[in-house]
C-alpha cells in the first residue's frame, strides 16, 4: 500500500464523506483547501448516490480515484445505514486505489463547525427511543479537544453529567440539540446557547481536516481496518438478544 510521509511536502487528494446523519455530504479536498463539496439529504438512494457523486466531482476536478491519497468518513455514532454505506464506500474505493483509509468521530465533525470558539461545544444527535448520541469539546483550538467521551443516553441523565463536568454557557448543536431544545433551555437557562440552522449539520470538509490531521500523525487504516462506531446495537441485534432472553426463560 502507498503510504505518504506526514512530512512529505507533496500534495494531499483527499475524498471525505459524512453520510451518518438525514444530510449527507462528500467533499475533495487538496491539502486545506476545498476543491468541491456538496450536502443533499440521506434518503433511500444514498448509497447509489454516493460514488456518482465522488465520480462528478473527480471528473471536474480534473482528477481519478487513482488520484487520491485518502479517502476518509464519518464512522459514527448516527444512522446504522447510513454510517455502512459510508464505510462501505471508502472501504471500496480505497481498496481499489490502494491508498489508506480514516474513521472520524459524526460527534467531533460536528464540533467543527464552531472553531477558536470560547465555549464548550456539545454535539448531540438524535439517537431515536428517546435517546441522544452526545459529547463535550473545548473547540478553542482548529481541532476539538473532547472534553466528555462519546455516549448514549436519554437527554436528561446526559444533561446532568454535563453540569456536573461543565459550568457556564454551552453550545449545542445538532438534530438532537434540535429535538430536545426545550428540555436542554428548561435545565441550562441562558446557560444553554443555540446556533442558526445551517450549524446544525456536519460538513464532509471538515472530516478532510480532521482525516489530515490523522494521516500527519500516522493514524491512518487499512480498509479491513475502517469500522463503524455505534455506541449501542442495532435493531436487529436488539431483536437478537430479545430472541436469546424468551428462550433463556424457558
Amino acid at each position: 500500500m502507498k503510504t505518504i510521509n506526514p512530512g512529505n511536502p507533496l500534495t494531499m487528494h483527499i475524498i471525505s464523506i459524512d453520510s451518518s446523519t438525514a444530510i449527507a455530504g462528500i467533499a475533495l479536498t487538496t491539502d486545506e483547501a476545498i476543491v468541491a463539496e456538496a450536502l443533499f439529504s440521506a434518503n433511500k438512494t444514498l448509497s447509489a448516490r454516493l460514488v456518482p457523486e465522488i465520480q462528478r466531482m473527480l471528473s471536474a476536478a480534473g482528477l481519478t480515484v487513482a488520484d487520491i491519497d485518502l479517502f476518509a468518513c464519518a464512522v459514527g455514532p448516527g444512522s446504522f445505514t447510513g454510517v455502512r454505506a459510508g464505510v462501505a464506500t471508502i472501504q471500496g474505493l480505497a481498496l481499489a486505489a490502494a491508498k489508506p483509509c480514516v474513521g472520524f468521530s459524526t460527534l467531533a465533525l460536528l464540533a467543527m463547525n464552531f472553531p477558536l470558539a470560547t465555549l464548550p461545544v456539545c454535539p448531540l444527535l438524535d439517537a431515536r427511543k428517546n435517546e441522544v448520541y452526545a459529547a463535550l469539546y473545548d473547540c478553542s483550538a482548529p481541532l476539538p479537544v473532547p472534553l466528555m467521551a462519546e455516549c448514549v443516553m436519554g437527554p436528561e441523565a446526559f444533561l446532568d453529567q454535563l453540569l456536573a463536568a461543565t459550568a457556564g454557557p454551552v453550545i449545542f448543536t445538532g438534530d438532537g440539540a434540535l429535538r430536545y431544545r426545550e428540555i436542554i433551555a428548561a435545565r441550562l437557562g441562558e446557560q444553554a446557547r443555540f446556533p442558526s440552522p445551517y450549524h446544525h449539520a456536519g460538513h464532509a470538509a471538515n472530516g478532510a481536516l480532521l482525516a489530515l490531521q490523522a494521516h500527519r500523525s500516522g493514524a491512518t487504516l487499512t480498509p479491513d481496518r475502517l469500522l463503524p462506531v455505534y455506541l449501542r446495537p442495532s435493531e436487529a441485534e436488539y431483536a437478537k438478544i430479545n430472541q436469546q432472553n424468551t428462550r433463556q426463560s424457558r
